[in-house]
């Protein structure tokens, strides 16, 4: 199989290196210093060092070259560069299948992914490839599960088939909704479990958010058309208990220096990754405002992101609510 991996950050690249073990990949990078130097050097110093390219994954500035005779595409933008990504494909390769791998609401239109995906591509071959997965882990070959899904079954299964192997297991879902409501959601809660450890609240504090996290992106999934069982599975609680847990994740990291009183520009530049929960937050909140979803952790976190309310004082609201049925 032929596969040109659109984007050559963290995650980009790590799926590029781990796909060319078994497929003959092209990396492409927009960056035309960056392409040579990983050309020449056979790693990605910036985003994932000493993670080497297997001899079949090549690097090219060139889309329409690595795009002339692939089976497969990935996107792997954030998501603020899906659209203007998706635009280059349909000139370029209108027809040919496709997955993204961001993750989150559009900031201001607070659309899906998949929904971005529509209005660009119309009725295009396509799905999410989502789920519990840090980009260096899966860069060294380490053991990863993560979720493929698709409104179209036969993409998903065969595509699913096709780049399961090795070290990463991939498993098919007809749910593109809810892969893609956990993928955006658990961001959230990443940033609010890394508030709760930065203010030392303790692993009980911890456990309790995670979990009544998992209620609200089952609530707001459902709300928009996903399947509940969804959440129970790797795009669900798998994403949203590495994510809010991991060391590598840069969601939590955000709640974390938050914790510490810094300000959310200079945490932006501490990180020098897109951490997608800081729009998520709002995206979601507002939306779920708009469908009279009760999402209390999502709205202190977007308020705590947009400086109306302190970390401290965001807990101490959210311990103040009233006692309901679990």
């Amino acid at each position: 199989m032929r596969i040109a991996v659109l984007g050559a950050g963290a995650w980009g690249t790590a799926l590029a290196i781990a796909f060319a073990g078994r497929h003959a990949v092209s990396l492409w990078a927009r960056d035309a210093a960056s392409a040579a130097a990983m050309a020449s050097q056979r790693e990605n110093q910036r985003y994932l060092p000493a993670c080497h390219f297997p001899d079949a994954l090549q690097v090219t500035t060139d889309m329409k070259a690595a795009l002339a005779d692939a089976d497969l595409a990935i996107l792997a933008a954030p998501l603020a560069g899906l659209r203007p990504l998706l635009e280059q494909l349909k000139i370029i390769a209108p027809t040919l299948p496709f997955l993204w791998v961001c993750k989150g609401l559009e900031a201001g239109s607070g659309l899906l992914p998949h929904q971005v995906v529509a209005e660009v591509m119309g009725d295009a071959v396509c799905g999410v490839l989502t789920g519990p997965s840090f980009a260096l882990e899966v860069a060294r070959g380490l053991p990863t599960a993560v979720t493929l899904a698709a409104t179209d079954a036969a993409f998903a299964e065969a595509t699913a088939q096709n780049l399961h192997g090795g070290n990463l297991r991939i498993y098919a879902n007809e749910d593109l909704i809810g892969a893609e409501v956990g993928g955006a959601v658990k961001n959230v809660l990443a940033i609010a479990t890394g508030i709760c450890d930065g203010l030392g609240l303790g692993l009980n504090a911890r456990a309790a958010l995670i979990t009544r996290g998992l209620v609200e992106i089952t609530r707001f999934g459902e709300a928009l058309g996903a399947r509940r069982e969804t959440f129970m599975g790797l795009a669900g609680m798998g994403d949203l208990i590495l994510t809010c847990t991991g060391e590598l994740s840069r969601n939590r990291r955000v709640g974390l220096l938050l914790a510490e009183g810094k300000a959310l520009p200079d945490i932006s530049r501490e990180l020098g990754h897109v951490a997608e929960g800081v729009p998520a937050a709002r995206e979601v909140a507002r939306r779920a405002a708009e469908l009279g979803i009760e999402m209390p952790i999502t709205r202190a976190v977007a308020a705590v992101l947009d400086g109306r309310i302190t970390p401290r004082a965001a807990v101490e609201q959210l311990m103040a609510r009233d006692p309901k049925h679990e």
